[in-house]
């Protein structure tokens, strides 16, 4: 019988102390910061809080097909496997993959430590198909140990991907063995123990991770799946949980374009609601915005892939290296991801020979240098609490973009804000107005010459913590 653990208790215990707001939209939008504070509103844990002062992270793709079915086309969703004496990235650097993702600003990198395929790029005993099985380094090599490493050499938090979904050495194809129609039977327990073991492995060997990446998530004892949580919370305790119908530390945003909705909040139904995760029937059509009324902390990712135009490239394939997205499409992917309150994760892919391609990097590069260029240079920037905060420049200038932050290590407080410009003779105008902060809103407008800017907050569940209060633009 499944068993919540203590977390899963205290967020159902939260769920069910958390006074609702009132339903009426008008009513709402009357709600003040001196209203009372609703008892336990949801706040991150430090994994979560560290998780979203990344804002922008990388998954760097790689699986045996790519290696070894090269140079014959083939995808992800093969279930073909190879011998595993075809494995051989004869150039294969980490170092390389991480400094591409350091080059852009990313905080964080994910690897694929087993695709769909099930080969193991770590060295494991779990079944005969991975490394430990390959002519390459004389079947002594570990890329996981190695991208690990190299994060930690380039200041990059690591963390790993894995796939329980689907595995064709295993014959898994959505979630279950004999591809899929195997729920419930003497192959699937024994799967699910393997399973186990590989979690176990991941988890217990390389430190302090980021966060695990269960791709499709990841099913639960209950649901005939292994039974992998109580691992994960013995070994990485500090760690982000992605994710299942028992935890869900953050949630996909529910396409693959990086664009959240707006207004995008943190929070989501809790377990009062039924299970958690994207694929639960309580949380579908919250996934893109969030619920603002929702007891459990679950921010978004915005999720997308760098080779993207006119393709949709997770993993490599020959000849599309003129088809990375530009630079400014990544600056509106941006934009609606990390300016909409979610992480950007922006997929890399890994070529046969074990690099990221050339063209992949330079586009990496510039990236990275229109990020800094955007924002190394504020305008002018201020904190405060309460309903008004007001950013006074010291001359007028010209600005085009406002960045906004709540301290949400306090939560979410901010439901309705308008962020007036001040030009001239005590004159306001107003540039906008919206409802999320939560970690980071950015909004772009047309420029104007500015002595000040003031936010003003018209409802709330709290009083408005604001950590940063930026405006850029012209110099």
């Amino acid at each position: 019988m499944f068993q919540p653990t203590r977390r899963q208790m205290l967020h159902v215990a939260s769920a069910a102390a958390a006074l609702p707001l009132l339903a009426s939209t008008a009513i709402r939008s009357a709600v003040r910061a001196a209203a009372p504070l609703p008892a336990k509103r949801p706040v991150p844990t430090p994994a979560q809080l560290r998780w979203q002062d990344c804002e922008f992270g990388v998954i760097c793709h790689l699986d045996m097909p790519i290696v070894a079915a090269h140079p014959v086309p083939t995808n992800n969703l093969t279930k073909k496997t190879y011998d595993p004496q075809l494995y051989n990235p004869a150039q294969l650097d980490t170092d390389q993959w991480v400094a591409a993702a350091k080059a852009a600003g990313a905080k964080y990198a994910v690897f694929t430590a087993t695709h769909f395929n099930g080969f193991m790029q770590w060295q494991s005993d779990a079944y005969p198909y991975g490394l430990k099985q390959a002519a390459w380094r004389n079947g002594k090599g570990d890329i996981v140990g190695d991208f690990v490493e190299s994060c930690h050499k380039a200041d990059i938090l690591p963390g790993i991907y894995m796939s329980t979904n689907n595995n064709a050495y295993q014959t898994v194809w959505r979630h279950f063995v004999k591809w899929g129609k195997g729920k419930s039977t003497p192959e699937q327990a024994a799967y699910n123990r393997i399973a186990e073991q590989q979690v176990t492995e991941l988890c217990s060997r390389y430190g302090k991770l980021i966060q695990i990446w269960f791709d499709s998530a990841t099913m639960t004892p209950k649901q005939d799946g292994a039974d992998v949580l109580p691992i994960f919370e013995k070994h990485q305790p500090d760690s982000v949980f992605y994710a299942s119908q028992q935890r869900a530390d953050h949630r996909w945003i529910g396409n693959e374009d990086a664009v959240a909705g707006d207004p995008c909040w943190a929070t989501m139904p809790g377990f009062d609601c039924g299970p958690v995760g994207h694929g639960s029937n309580g949380w579908r059509k919250y996934l893109a915005g969030g619920d603002p009324d929702g007891t459990y902390w679950s921010p978004g990712m915005a999720d997308t892939v760098l080779r993207g135009r006119g393709v949709h490239d997770w993993l490599w394939t020959g000849g599309h290296e003129n088809n990375l997205v530009s630079v400014d499409q990544l600056m509106r992917m941006y934009d609606t991801s990390v300016g909409r309150n979610c992480n950007f994760l922006l997929g890399l892919v890994i070529d046969p020979t074990g690099l990221v391609p050339a063209a992949d990097v330079a586009r990496m590069e510039e990236f990275g240098k229109a990020l800094r260029n955007r924002f190394s240079n504020p305008a002018g920037q201020t904190s405060g609490s309460g309903n008004n905060v007001t950013l006074r420049f010291d001359a007028p200038r010209t600005i085009d973009q406002i960045v906004l932050q709540e301290d949400i290590a306090r939560g979410e407080r901010v439901r309705k804000y308008t962020v007036e410009v001040h030009t001239g003779a005590d004159q306001w105008t107003q540039l906008f107005d919206a409802q999320s902060i939560g970690h980071k809103r950015i909004v772009r407008f047309d420029p104007v010459e500015a002595a000040a800017v003031r936010l003003t907050v018209s409802a709330s569940v709290a009083e408005p913590i604001i950590k940063n209060f930026a405006a850029y633009g012209v110099a």
